[in-house]
């Protein structure tokens, strides 16, 4: 109901549609939707040269009755909106993240890797993690229960392929989540600028979550409170720190040192 009392209009067919898909673009991002989950395309777009490449996904397209055309450069530009497009724009289906307890259940014994992602919201960084975290093998990029992130057109170009390699987990209350993750053997270790022990020297449990923080404000005190460990990063001083995009590869790496 609405505030006057009377029912609030539903979404348009339109807009619904439009919330329902992502505008994607960058050859790796679109090829690596083909590979996993063709059916989750919807519309194509690509300037000529890019067909001898794209040559098994238009096939697709034919066989499947997916519309595609062939556009100028300048006309990808305004469709993403972006001049990174690398010749070809997509329309897929959204992804939605899948719950922290189907993640669970799903999940395999032994080492495991995740990162839980706090107040991070940079759709560059963001993307940068995702590419990480798949060169990496991370199992999941965890998500606060009201989080805004999601994965945008510019994140998936510069994950180049890692948006679709690394699954979204959305998380409950954090308390009930912590208790879950901690049911599964994992360690949860808050990152942060300084004060924590040497990510290089410490023992990195063999099923690990790297809580990470928005630059500036940093994670939150009381989820930092409540991690199992706290790590840093050393460097020269010369610089306050990392980008957080940057500080997560030196994580992942530390940890897979140890594998």
């Amino acid at each position: 109901m609405g505030e006057d009392g009377f029912d609030s209009p539903s979404p348009s067919p339109s807009r619904a549609r439009r919330d329902a898909e992502l505008r994607l673009y960058g050859i790796n991002a679109i090829r690596a939707v083909f590979a996993r989950r063709p059916e989750a395309i919807r519309k194509l777009y690509l300037d000529a040269p890019r067909i001898p490449q794209l040559q098994p996904l238009l096939s697709w397209c034919v066989a499947n009755r997916v519309g595609y055309r062939v556009v100028e450069s300048q006309d990808l530009d305004k469709l993403a909106a972006s001049g990174h497009h690398e010749g070809v724009v997509a329309d897929v289906l959204r992804e939605e993240p899948v719950s922290l307890s189907e993640w669970l259940r799903d999940l395999g014994s032994g080492p495991q890797l995740a990162i839980w992602l706090d107040g991070v919201g940079n759709p560059h960084n963001l993307g940068a993690i995702l590419r990480s975290s798949a060169h990496f093998g991370v199992s999941a990029v965890l998500l606060p229960k009201d989080a805004q992130l999601s994965v945008s057109g510019a994140a998936a170009r510069v994950a180049e392929g890692g948006a679709e390699a690394v699954p979204m987990v959305r998380m409950g209350r954090t308390d009930n989540a912590l208790a879950q993750l901690r049911s599964a053997g994992f360690v949860l270790a808050a990152t942060v600028v300084s004060g924590g022990e040497d990510v290089f020297a410490a023992t990195l449990p063999q099923r690990l979550i790297y809580v990470l923080g928005a630059e500036g404000a940093g994670m939150d005190r009381e989820l930092a409170a409540a991690c199992d460990l706290r790590l840093s990063i050393p460097g020269s001083g010369k610089v306050e720190s990392l980008n957080v995009a940057a500080a997560t590869a030196v994580l992942l790496a530390a940890w897979k040192a140890r594998r």
